[in-house]
């Protein structure tokens, strides 16, 4: 079976080390008779997917260069939450790539319970969904009673702002000159200046 390694590490500061990750891999999948035809390493932190080496994993996964991606461990290959690890876990099953974790070894999309692990990891990304959701309502209703609303601040409300285009305009600037001065929108200088 045509193999791929995923290692990952956080830093780049040569404190921590993908080989002893990589070894271990390599071993197994000796021991499996699988061949190993791409090693990809990358040293960033797990909570984004925009790794080099991660994208450039699927983009062999989409091309079927490997049959099975072989990685450490699940947090090696994805920290990113539930919800996104189960994503790039389907990602490859579209693909028709399995995935095998060499420490967890009930995620193994080769073996008997695929179906069971991916119905687990299911079931916690759609109760990681309604937390997420919840908090944010909790947080938005909190706002709500403190008497704050949701949103960016309106640069037209901020006191260093309207002092900025008042003086400006008492220099006799033109409208369009303190928008482009103070890296506003005439609109919103404008409704500054019609506050006053």
């Amino acid at each position: 079976m045509r193999t791929a390694l995923y290692a990952r590490v956080s830093t780049k500061d040569g404190r921590q080390d993908t080989e002893n990750q990589l070894r271990q891999l390599r071993d197994f999948a000796a021991s499996q008779k699988w061949t190993i035809v791409h090693e990809y390493v990358d040293k960033a932190s797990g909570k984004r997917s925009d790794r080099e080496q991660f994208q450039k994993m699927f983009a062999g996964a989409s091309r079927r260069e490997f049959d099975i991606l072989l990685f450490w461990s699940l947090d090696r290959l994805s920290r990113e939450g539930t919800v996104e690890t189960l994503n790039h876990l389907q990602r490859l099953s579209a693909y028709s790539v399995n995935y095998r974790s060499f420490t967890e070894q009930y995620l193994d999309s080769t073996g008997i319970f695929k179906e069971a692990v991916i119905g687990i990891l299911a079931a916690v990304a759609k109760q990681e969904r309604v937390r997420l959701s919840e908090r944010t309502i909790a947080g938005l209703e909190r706002a709500r009673a403190q008497g704050r609303v949701g949103g960016r601040p309106k640069a037209e409300d901020n006191p260093k702002t309207f002092q900025a285009v008042h003086s400006l305009r008492v220099q006799g600037k033109s409208i369009r000159d303190i928008a482009s001065k103070l890296s506003l929108s005439t609109n919103t200088v404008l409704k500054v200046l019609k506050a006053a």
